[in-house]
């Protein structure tokens, strides 16, 4: 996300928060009272979305200082105007607590498949608004992403190749209406629509919802003639078998659209002369 997407994002958030003003710190904190802060990790995980968390607090007020630590349960540190820190503080969290959440749950993939060869990649099920920053967050916990969107790269799925009339018919359309340079993978629902694939010429195929032992099947009948990916159903309790198979990648949809986030609080100290 550029600078000018991203700061019309924080925009939108912070009037969503904030609206015509902070009525409890209007109220209770002193206009020209000074913080530190620290935010704080409340659970193991990786960090991701500092550079947004400080982007909404320098929203708020240019002046807020914000530095990253990410030293034991610390992630960073600020000081400033306290009204100003605290107007921005529940936006920022939350920001950073989805996008560390999605790079926390990331890296448990990522670890469940290490020595297997196996790629852990994200989806399209994304935060409407947030594709870009959720699937930085995917690659900051060891992942890879995926296509960005319907515009970057073809896709052929099960509603295209029956519109197309068939797994083989959609996938010659697609080789032969790609733009130059425009990736193409193939989604497959059954061995039967794999080999249709291959034999048309697919290199990159999409095994959704094969079982183990078809997955192994594909790995066989494919031979090195395209890269495999499996998606669907894809667990932290079943990808490590998943990746056993022989797949070149494994597509998690859970990694956007089911990730906790991570828990994190801003403690706040008076600032003295």
């Amino acid at each position: 996300m550029d600078g000018s997407g991203l700061a019309s994002l924080i925009d939108r958030a912070l009037a969503e928060d904030i609206g015509s003003g902070d009525l409890t710190a209007q109220a209770v904190v002193p206009a020209d009272a000074r913080a530190t802060g620290r935010i704080v990790q409340k659970a193991e995980g990786v960090i991701a979305g500092l550079e947004v968390a400080e982007a909404v607090f320098r929203r708020v007020d240019p002046d807020t200082v914000f530095r990253a630590r990410l030293e034991g349960d610390v992630v960073a540190e600020l000081e400033g105007i306290a009204r100003s820190i605290l107007a921005a503080e529940r936006v920022a969290l939350n920001f950073l607590g989805r996008l560390s959440g999605i790079a926390t749950l990331t890296a448990r993939y990522v670890q469940a498949v290490e020595g297997t060869g196996a790629a852990i990649l994200d989806t399209r099920k994304t935060t409407p608004g947030l594709r870009a920053l959720e699937k930085a967050a995917v690659v900051a916990g060891g992942g890879r992403s995926h296509r960005s969107g319907l515009y970057d790269a073809l896709l052929v799925k099960e509603n295209h190749a029956m519109l197309a009339g068939g797994v083989g018919e959609a996938t010659r359309r697609a080789l032969t209406g790609a733009p130059p340079g425009a990736a193409v993978q193939v989604e497959s629902a059954s061995l039967s629509e794999l080999e249709e694939a291959l034999d048309a010429g697919a290199k990159s195929i999409l095994l959704d919802n094969f079982a183990p032992g078809d997955l192994r099947e594909a790995v066989r009948s494919a031979r090195g003639r395209a890269t495999l990916e499996a998606s669907g159903g894809i667990t932290l309790d079943n990808v490590r078998e998943v990746a056993e198979t022989g797949v070149d990648r494994i597509s998690v949809g859970a990694l956007t659209h089911s990730a906790p986030a991570l828990d994190l609080s801003l403690l706040l100290e008076v600032q003295r002369a």
